[in-house]
């Protein structure tokens, strides 16, 4: 029996992903501790993990704007450090009598990376986004605003580089945190086909494919074609894009089912016309295997399970990382990049998709690729191997 911990943030995106490899790894008999949020305790010890809980070590997430930490660099680290250095004690002390076999840490969660670090443990980085090197870093086309915050924030990311440093960890420099080389190990959930420049990766990056817990749906399909609208968990709040939905397709022959998030009010939408539901949160997995066409943020997790089902999309990408998603989707036909969310613009990409049947053949390409790549069970194969071997050539 091996021992393995994950960390991961406070996010669904980065976290629902981990939890079929857990699973396959309870099943084979491993004992798995996951230091990870309230919110997924439920979902973590249903696969048979210990959960610990990290919130009352996260203060500042809670009071800090959400939009701050995924747009400005210099705060995303400042919340790393202090998070990283609020949970040491507590860690290290559980580490050092729990004695695992390796750490598996989401890349966004760089504590679980630095405990390795410091505690000389075997580290797996768990990447929910595209993997990331010098030659795909250059793909990221981040906006002037996002490049000036970074340049003014160094003293404040210098600063908190030299409190790493008094608390015991060994850090070169803040790049050093943030980017993996061709030596770390690394589970990508995606497959080779869909990540960009894959060629430019080593065999120590396992391409998995999207790693997802199949569900049935036992609900029948609308009589019309079916249209899932969704901006995701997090920045969900835009009342205007959903009103602009209900103008393009209030009139259409498709069915609706638009999720807006448990912080909008669905009553200040106006009036819902009859071929839409609109609810503030879905079960995804259930609602994609009965969709045409998502429109969607096209965060990383969304837009895999999209495909995973063949299902083509309609791309609304809402920052950076994302607008990099989007852009390799449309790159290999699985969907259309929405130019504004103008109703008009919204009407005629939806019917473009629909009456062309081109995207859903190339989403159903790529499907298949996610499929044969491994998934839950080539995650944990690497993980056990890393372990017993310290490498991982399984690719």
């Amino acid at each position: 029996m091996k021992k393995i911990v994950f960390f991961c943030i406070p996010a669904y995106g980065h976290t629902n992903p981990t939890i079929p490899v857990v699973n396959e790894l309870t099943k084979r008999g491993h004992e798995v501790w996951y230091y990870s949020f309230n919110m997924f305790k439920e979902r973590i010890e249903s696969v048979g993990a210990k959960f610990i809980s990290c919130d009352e070590y996260l203060p500042e997430l809670r009071s800090q704007d959400e939009k701050k930490v995924g747009k400005d660099f210099a705060a995303l680290i400042e919340m790393v450090v202090d998070t990283t250095i609020s949970l040491d004690r507590k860690v290290c002390s559980e580490l050092q009598e729990f004695n695992p076999d390796c750490i598996v840490s989401d890349s966004i969660c760089i504590w679980g990376k630095l405990f390795a670090m410091k505690l000389k443990i075997q580290y797996i980085c768990s990447t929910t986004t595209f993997a990331f090197n010098q030659y795909t870093a250059k793909m990221m086309k981040r906006g002037i605003g996002e490049i000036i915050r970074t340049i003014i924030g160094i003293p404040r990311i210098n600063k908190k580089m030299k409190l790493l440093k008094i608390n015991g960890y060994n850090v070169k420099n803040f790049i050093s945190l943030i980017q993996n080389d061709n030596d770390t190990n690394t589970i990508v959930y995606t497959s080779k086909e869909f990540q960009p420049m894959s060629e430019t990766f080593s065999d120590k990056y396992a391409f998995i494919g999207p790693s997802i817990i199949d569900v049935e749906s036992k609900d029948p399909r609308h009589e019309h074609r079916t249209v899932y609208i969704s901006l995701g968990t997090v920045l969900n709040k835009n009342y205007s894009f959903y009103k602009n939905c209900i103008k393009a397709l209030k009139e259409c022959d498709v069915s609706v089912i638009m999720s807006v998030g448990e912080k909008t009010e669905i009553t200040d939408l106006g009036e819902v016309p009859s071929n839409f539901e609109v609810k503030a949160k879905v079960d995804q997995i259930k609602v994609l295997k009965k969709t045409d066409v998502f429109l969607t943020h096209c965060g990383m997790n969304s837009v895999n399970e999209s495909l995973y089902y063949g299902v083509p999309m309609l791309l609304f990408p809402q920052h950076s990382e994302q607008a990099l998603v989007a852009t390799r989707a449309a790159e290999l036909g699985t969907g259309i990049m929405l130019k504004s969310d103008n109703p008009n613009d919204i009407k005629n990409a939806i019917e473009q998709i629909l009456n062309d049947h081109t995207y859903k053949e190339n989403a159903d390409k790529i499907s298949k690729g996610f499929k044969a790549a491994g998934g839950a069970k080539k995650a944990a194969d690497m993980i056990l191997m890393v372990i017993n071997n310290g490498k991982s050539k399984i690719n």
